[in-house]
């Protein structure tokens, strides 16, 4: 496993983030807990959670799986690079999501004892909070930070100028602001190679791509459908319609390649500068398995080419739609 700093962070993770969405509903407790060891196993060091989480176990329900995972001791939680996430809508009470400075302190907390951990290593702004000022929202985090509770912060979702906006305010109180953003990027998605690929750059902030594979799109779909293994409906069936032509390609090249599709959609990732580490969010082993297998997929200049080729992506604003 190779390891890079997270942004201009002195934190080294490693160049997969394990994303654990899936545990609690599509992935049991016991096959969680499995999951994450392989992953420590492959030298991963990077997991990503949000509170939010659960879906059957309910709100928090993963964070209360790694916790129970950590529990187990043998070094996990030492070894664990943690973040998590925050904005959600918790309980439908006032006060009980976004970024106030309220919310900040009761989300974190109940975070930590759910995690059973004294501390979480990088605290994640879910989603930007357009009705809460930004002395507020660093106030809180600061107050955390010198309480030992957190050690970075970090966005998700956020626009060029959300980022430009947070590390300025920071700036202005003496405060080390962001360090990452998560947005959803892959080959089929890249809108944010417009703005928020290059305020992250400027800002110092490693980009986390999550859906890598744009919901299994870029891992093999056709295939998979010739062969009866899946049947897309709803939102990605229609992506897969509108798509269809440019996969179909995409598949092809990667068998000219001698690479799964999943393999070669990830290691694209891996390739770009600024990415610091695609989330993969296996729901089995297996899965796990092989996103760790595009580690070893070395893509050279004519291959970016072709992959820029069927799926064009944007240059940085302005270029990209004016002189």
């Amino acid at each position: 496993m190779d390891y890079t700093h997270l942004g201009r962070s002195g934190l080294a993770v490693s160049r997969l983030c394990l994303g654990t969405m899936n545990f609690g509903h599509w992935t049991p407790e016991a096959d969680a807990h499995a999951i994450m060891d392989a992953a420590r196993g492959y030298g991963i060091n990077y997991f990503d959670t949000a509170n939010v989480y659960g879906d059957s176990t309910g709100k928090g329900g993963t964070e209360k799986i790694i916790g129970d995972w950590f529990a187990q001791g043998g070094a996990r939680r030492e070894g664990t690079v943690l973040a998590t996430k925050l904005y959600g809508d918790m309980s439908g009470l006032p006060n009980e999501g976004k970024l106030s400075a309220l919310n900040i302190r009761r989300a974190l907390d109940a975070s930590l004892k759910r995690l059973q951990t004294d501390y979480i290593d990088i605290y994640q702004f879910h989603h930007v909070d357009r009705d809460t000022p930004w002395d507020e929202i660093w106030q809180a985090m600061e107050t955390a930070v010198a309480q030992g509770k957190i050690l970075y912060a970090g966005s998700s979702n956020f626009a060029g100028w959300h980022i430009a906006t947070a590390q300025a305010e920071a700036r202005r109180r003496n405060f080390t602001g962001l360090v990452s953003e998560q947005s959803i990027y892959n080959l089929l998605t890249r809108d944010i190679e417009l703005e928020v690929i290059p305020s992250a750059v400027s800002h110092g902030l490693g980009i986390i791509p999550w859906s890598p594979l744009q919901g299994g799109l870029l891992g093999g779909v056709l295939r998979k459908e010739q062969e009866g293994k899946r049947r897309l409906e709803g939102k990605v069936g229609e992506q897969l319609a509108k798509h269809r032509t440019a996969i179909g390609k995409y598949e092809d090249f990667c068998a000219e390649l001698g690479h799964e599709p999943g393999d070669v959609g990830l290691a694209w990732l891996l390739h770009q500068p600024a990415v610091t580490a695609p989330i993969v969010g296996p729901r089995t082993q297996g899965q796990l398995d092989a996103a760790v297998r595009a580690l070893t997929v070395s893509l050279d200049t004519a291959a970016l080419a072709r992959l820029d080729e069927i799926f064009p992506g944007r240059k940085p604003a302005p270029e990209h739609y004016a002189w």
